[in-house]
Order: C-alpha cells, then structure tokens, then sequence
C-alpha cells in the first residue's frame, strides 16, 4: 500500500504496520491547506491521533526523508499522563523507525538522571508530561531553542488536571516560528484561549461528527438502588464476561475498595490510582495484556492513555462529572474499528442528571436494570454449551484417560463433572435487592396489625422511590424487607410502617447508624412520627391555608434543614440535623452546587 501524500519513510512504515489507509484525521492533516500551518484538532479518543501529528511534524522534522543533525530537539510532544506519553513514544517510534530519529521521553515516576542524560546525548523528538519537562527546562537541561513543532495531546485535560501553568512555562520558552499543534477531543473555552495565545492563523480541524458519541461504543444506563451498586458491578461483569474490562471510581479510596471486593469474589483484577508507582502501574498494565487479569479498577487520571486491543467493556461505575468525561473514559473501549460497551451505573436519585447528560453529549443510551440471576444464569449456559461442544485437539494421553473415566463412570456423570469445573471457574453472581419486586401496599400482613409510624427527610422533591428507600431503611435500622410496612412518599418527607414489638429496637439502629459524615445513607433523618400519613398531609394543608408561621411544623424543605422537635412530643430526633446544600456523594439535596458532583 502506498501513501502518496506521506513523505516516503513514513509511508514505508505505515504499509510495515499494517495500515491500508490513513484515518479521517490522519487524512486531514495531510490536506494541501493544512500543510506548514498550527492545527487545532478536535478527535476522539482512539481516531489514530498520534499518528496524525506524527505525519502533519514531518514536514518541519525531515530533509530528503532523514532527520537533519541540531544542537537541541526539533520537536516537543506533551500529553498529560505517563502512560499516554509513553504511548505516544511507541507510536512515534515505529513510525520514525527509518528516519534516524532519536525519542527521548520524560515522565514523572522515572528516574530524571537517566532523563538527563539521555537529553545531553541528543534528542530529535522529546515526549513528556508538564511537570517533567517544566523541571528539565528550569534545570537547563531541556534546550527548546532549535524547535521547529510543538504538540499538545489531549489539551483539554491537561488544563482539566491543572497544567496551565506549567504549559505556559514550556510554550513561552519555545521559539517565535515554531509550529504548534494542539489536538483535543473537546474544545472548551480554555482550550480557544490557549489556541489564540500561542498559534497564529491556526487552522480548526474537526473529525467529531454531530453524534458525538462514539460510533463503535454501544451505551447502556442502568439503573440500580444505591446500596446496590458492587452488587451490580459483580453482575455486569458476570454478564459481559468480558475480555477485558475497566471499571471507573472518582477516588484512590474507591479504588481500592472495589478491587479489594472483586478480587475477594473471585475476579483476576488490578488497580490503577494515583497512589501507585510506575512500577505497579507497569505491571498491571501487563497483566491486563497478557490476559492474567481481566478487571482494571481505574481512577480517570490513572486510566489516560491505556491502549488495550481487548478492552470491550467499560463501566461507569460512578458518575462522570461532566460529558467530556463520559466521552473520555468511554474512548478506552470501541477503538481502531472494534466494538465496545460502555455501561453507566445510575443510583434511582440521579437519573435526571445523568439523563442530562446524555443530551449534552448527544449520546443515545439504553436504559435498563442490572443483570438478574436468571440472566446470567441464561447466559452462563449458552456460553458453558458453546465452549463444551468446541472441537478439541487432545493428546493420546488425555484421550486414554477420557477412556477410563467412562469405564468407571456414565457419559451423564463425567459430563456434569465437566459443567461443574467450569462453573466453578466462574464468580458467583449477587441477588440485587433492587431487581426484587417494588414495594407495594401492604395491607394487613400478619404481625401489621399493630404498628408505629416513622418519617424520613426525603421525598418525591429528593427523587425518592420506594425501591431505594427499602434497602436504605434495611440498612440503617438493622432489619428485614418483611419488617417495613407500608411505604408512603409525599413532596418533602417519607413515612413508613414498623411494627410495634419492633419499633424501639428499630429506633436505636437508626440512632446508632447517623453520623454526618457524608455518606448519604446515614445523614437521612429517621425518626417517629407524630402523625400517620393522611394526618400529616392535612397539617399541611391548614399551614399552607392559614397565616404565615403559626403553628407551622418546620419541614426538610425549611431553612436551617432537618425537623425540629414538635412541643410536648418528648423525643428527640436520632441524629444531628443534616444541611441539605448538594454535599459531595449525596444522591439527594435542595441545591447542588453550582459546577460541583451531585
């Protein structure tokens, strides 16, 4: 295959690398009008990006097809992580193979001696990370006088990360008639302020169609009680059985967590957070490779630039912070042509959000539960009946022993000795408590006869339903589904039966459970109520017809938060009152913070 508009070294080693022909962004940059001008490229994830900066440098980087001797590098790559860098490295090696080019790469985690030195003896092309570089230029060591291209991989979230800084550094240390290249999946405001300061009649390239949504990623909304989420996670693995799969936290501590819970049930998995060293970061990414593990429980820093072929399922295992972010962990998957699965883990209270989200994103998602028992089991079978009935090629030896098996044992026998090994092999599925049939009105069950009603500070206003509540009051009150009655949801507040001989050993559970620290589950108020249901509703009724103040019973809704105690009532609520201002991890509140997660 020949690629008449790439300089003939480079064409030579796309054809060795498999290429029949250049991406849409790659063919972009090639373009007549393109050539010799700063870029601004606006690509997904996974468009074959590297090499298309690759090729657009070539012309300022090659004379007569061989890199040209200079005192200091002639060109800069800065991507924001170390693997993403380092990937950017192995790109731009294979692909300068036969220009005589020198890479060096700097990045954070490495030894910056051995950096050092690898810079004296003379780069051609130098890739890193901010930080690393901003160090070596205020060191002396990175000479930055005879670049001739400057590229900025995935601009966008190194401004995200907090680098600006640190580029503004590099680029005002660069020379006057450098080219500048800045390639970014999204183009915020910051990111056409950066373009605007440092590139002058830059040409805008754009391979993002009006979906902007991934074309090769199918996506999936699930929905799932909050207390349910591992539980789903476990099912969605089991259900996908997946080659490989990353799976998204917001923090280190969840991170860990979760591929502390999955490798205890079963699962070949690793972690990938800010907390680990280039080392163990190395090695998982190795692991992953090489199919001993088949998990990655990932931070979205940690995840940049993690290029695996047999990635095919992503889970959004918390919620993204914004679409540019659902767009950027959804990219791992769904790359160079092959198909991925990108599946957002949605709590009840925050469908709403997350539904704006996908408008924003222009991502078309299909809503659903999370995989029952029955599914998978489904699943399990046809997959165990297409791996059984495969053809094999044994050895004489197994063969021999097959024989004597079935002298001393039916075919029915060692068949489902057979199954059973299998399934042995696999994680055991969970039962959801939030795929088990909605809490209906219960009238009259044995042992209801006698109840105390309890109220809750939450309600439709918080996106509460009952299949949500159930398992939280469970949880909190150290009781059974079959110990909570009737369940009555209005606008500010929640009320719901216990029964009498349960009542006081119901209300100390949820005493003990308060805390406010931030959890959602313990900050709820849960306390007994004055009045049933209908009572209630009628006393608002009278408060909303009758002057402003009197006798009104403060309600969630009401500034300062919380209930206060009614007069002659005599108990006390079970926890200090929460405030209701969009605290982190809450999946309800009055206001989120304007640009904060729910």
């Amino acid at each position: 295959m020949t690629f008449s508009q790439v300089s003939q070294p480079l064409a030579e080693a796309l054809a060795a690398h498999g290429y029949e022909a250049l991406t849409p962004v790659q063919t972009a940059v090639t373009e007549p009008d393109a050539r010799g001008r700063d870029l601004v490229v606006s690509a997904q994830t996974g468009s074959g990006k590297t090499v298309a900066f690759g090729i657009a440098m070539s012309d300022e980087l090659l004379e007569d097809g061989r890199i040209p001797y200079s005192e200091g590098p002639l060109a800069l790559a800065i991507a924001p992580t170390r693997e993403l860098a380092q990937q950017v490295s192995r790109e731009l090696e294979w692909l300068y193979a036969k220009t005589g080019a020198r890479i060096v790469t700097c990045v954070g985690g490495m030894d910056p001696v051995k950096e050092r030195r690898q810079l004296e003896r003379g780069a051609t092309i130098v890739v890193g990370t901010p930080g690393r570089l901003r160090d070596h230029l205020e060191r002396g060591k990175l000479d930055l006088s005879a670049l001739r291209a400057v590229v900025l991989d995935e601009a966008d979230e190194m401004l995200d990360m907090g680098f600006r800084e640190d580029l503004e550094e590099i680029l005002d240390a660069t020379p006057e008639g450098r080219r500048t290249l800045l390639f970014s999946a999204t183009m915020p405001r910051p990111i056409e302020a950066l373009a605007q300061r440092y590139q002058k009649n830059a040409l805008r390239i754009s391979t993002v169609g009006e979906n902007r949504g991934h074309g090769d990623i199918s996506y999936q909304a699930v929905t799932v009680a909050p207390s349910d989420i591992e539980r789903a996670v476990v099912n969605l693995l089991r259900f996908h059985d997946a080659e490989t799969a990353i799976l998204f936290c917001a923090t280190r501590d969840n991170v860990k967590h979760l591929h502390a819970t999955l490798v205890e049930r079963g699962f070949s998995a690793v972690a990938l957070s800010g907390e680990h060293s280039q080392n163990e970061r190395n090695n998982a990414l190795q692991a992953l490779r090489d199919r001993r593990a088949r998990v990655c429980v990932a931070t979205d820093v940690a995840a940049r630039g993690i290029d695996l072929p047999s990635l095919s399922l992503v889970v959004h295992v918390e919620i993204p912070r914004d679409a540019e972010t659902l767009q950027h962990r959804s990219g791992r998957t769904g790359r160079a042509g092959r198909k991925g699965t990108a599946v957002l883990l949605v709590p009840y209270p925050r469908r709403r959000r997350v539904e704006m989200m996908l408008r924003g994103a222009r991502i078309q998602a299909e809503w659903g539960e999370a995989p029952t028992l029955e599914a998978i089991r489904a699943q399990d079978r046809e997959r165990l009946m297409e791996k059984l009935l495969a053809p094999v090629e044994a050895e004489e030896d197994d063969r021999e022993i097959a024989r004597v098996l079935l002298e001393k044992v039916s075919a029915e026998d060692l068949a489902a000795a057979l199954v059973v090994a299998h399934r042995a092999s696999m994680p055991q599925p969970e039962e959801l408590l939030g795929n088990s049939p909605e809490n209906r009105e219960r009238r009259e069950r044995p042992g209801f006869e006698d109840v105390v009603w309890f109220r809750m500070d939450v309600g439709r206003r918080q996106n509460a339903e009952a299949r949500w509540l159930l398992p939280v009051l469970c949880r909190r009150g150290h009781v059974t589904r079959d110990a909570v009655g009737q369940i009555r949801i209005s606008a500010d507040q929640t009320h719901f039966q216990i029964p009498r001989n349960l009542a006081d050993q119901f209300a100390n559970a949820v005493q003990r459970t308060a805390r406010d620290d931030g959890e959602y589950e313990s900050t709820i108020l849960i306390e007994r109520s004055p009045d049933t249901p209908r009572e209630a509703a009628k006393h608002r009724s009278r408060d909303r017809e009758g002057p402003q103040g009197r006798g009104r019973r403060p309600h969630p809704g009401a500034q300062g938060g919380g209930y206060s105690q009614p007069r002659g009532e005599g108990e006390a609520p079970y926890r200090a009152r929460p405030t209701h201002g969009g605290g982190a991890g809450k999946p309800f509140h009055k206001k989120p913070r304007k640009g904060g997660r729910d």
